[in-house]
């Protein structure tokens, strides 16, 4: 139980780093992120507004605060640090979860981050050699950017949330990992539903009419 605390807050703590503000800083950026609409600090601003080297440096870190917490968790690092009872099965939901609460609730910045998406993908990495959801999560993305084109991105973003966790509830035999995945799904679309930014109208259009 203790180990697992750990993990928690660590990934929490992983997640409240917010690359992006970090990155404008160390390209010489700083105000680039406050010309974008929702002044998110995350990924697809920071290539945006920021420039590729921004970006990439954003991506790396997002995905890595996401990634190490649930990687080290379970391989086991650190795990003779403490004594006692194993870890609860469902410790891995929460262990899953944190990263991506401290991004958008980042206790480094007032308790206000970014959208989550790509700590997502990065915690996702993190059950690696478990890919199944990262896989799954990244195949309904590209679907609805590509075959059924769902736009703004606003929309986007909650339908692959959505499908993703319909799907993990029929693909995925871990209960711990589906709820993970479903906890941060409400997370991901409170921030989005929360945000200051004007909501565009909804549009979609399939494949092969474009």
């Amino acid at each position: 139980m203790i180990r697992m605390a750990l993990f928690v807050l660590l990934g929490y703590l992983s997640g409240s780093v917010l690359y992006a503000n970090f990155a404008v800083a160390l390209f010489g950026k700083q105000g680039a992120l406050e010309q974008s609409n929702d002044r998110n600090p995350g990924t697809a601003n920071a290539f945006q507004y920021g420039g590729f080297g921004c970006g990439v440096v954003t991506l790396a870190g997002d995905l890595l605060k996401g990634y190490l917490p649930v990687h080290l968790y379970l391989g086991g690092a650190l795990a003779g640090a403490f004594s006692g009872a194993e870890a609860p099965a469902w410790g891995l939901t929460l262990v899953l979860l944190a990263p991506v609460v401290g991004h958008v609730f980042s206790c480094l910045h007032h308790f206000h981050g970014g959208k989550g998406i790509a700590v997502t993908f990065g915690a996702l990495l993190g059950l690696a050699p478990d890919l199944l959801p990262l896989c799954v999560f990244a195949a309904v993305f590209i679907f609805f950017s590509t075959v059924i084109r769902i736009s703004p991105d606003f929309y986007r973003t909650i339908a692959a949330y959505l499908a993703t966790g319909v799907l993990m509830g029929v693909l995925h035999p871990s209960l711990a990992v589906r709820l993970g995945f479903y906890l941060i799904t409400g997370v991901v679309c409170y921030r989005m539903y929360s945000s200051d930014e004007e909501k565009e109208k909804l549009r979609i259009r399939v494949l092969w009419k474009h």
